[in-house]
């Protein structure tokens, strides 16, 4: 119903950049939040970035300063650009909208996820 598409992971260097794509598509009643979620080897998923229709931002600790969400709510697309990245930013990040849609001529919110995009820094 509705399908989140990921786009930008890829191999860089300590200290460089990458820039992360994610664009729902499908029945969108209303999109009312999108964000980041990363996911490294042996390690519980965690938060990384959220955005608002709104333009309301919250950062995992670890990322501020560091990395900048934004969104275009016209494309339904949330962008993340990671500067300055750090081996340890290596993971799985996976993007997710809460989203409204229409079953049963009833609107509600659900979760969605994509299926993730493998960001690897090296050292």
């Amino acid at each position: 119903q509705v399908q989140l598409m990921e786009s930008g992971g890829g191999l860089v260097q300590a200290g460089g950049s990458l820039r992360l794509s994610c664009a729902a598509s499908g029945s969108i009643f209303n999109n009312n939040a999108m964000g980041w979620y990363r996911q490294a080897p042996g390690k519980q998923r965690e938060l990384v970035a959220t955005i608002t229709s709104g333009g309301s931002t919250n950062y995992a600790d670890s990322v501020k300063g560091r990395f900048t969400i934004s969104n275009d709510n016209a494309k339904n697309t949330v962008y993340l650009h990671m500067n300055s990245l750090r081996p340890e930013d290596t993971a799985v990040y996976l993007c997710n909208a809460a989203i409204e849609v229409v079953r049963d001529s009833l609107v509600d919110e659900y979760d969605f996820w994509g299926q993730g995009i493998q960001v690897t820094v090296s050292s």
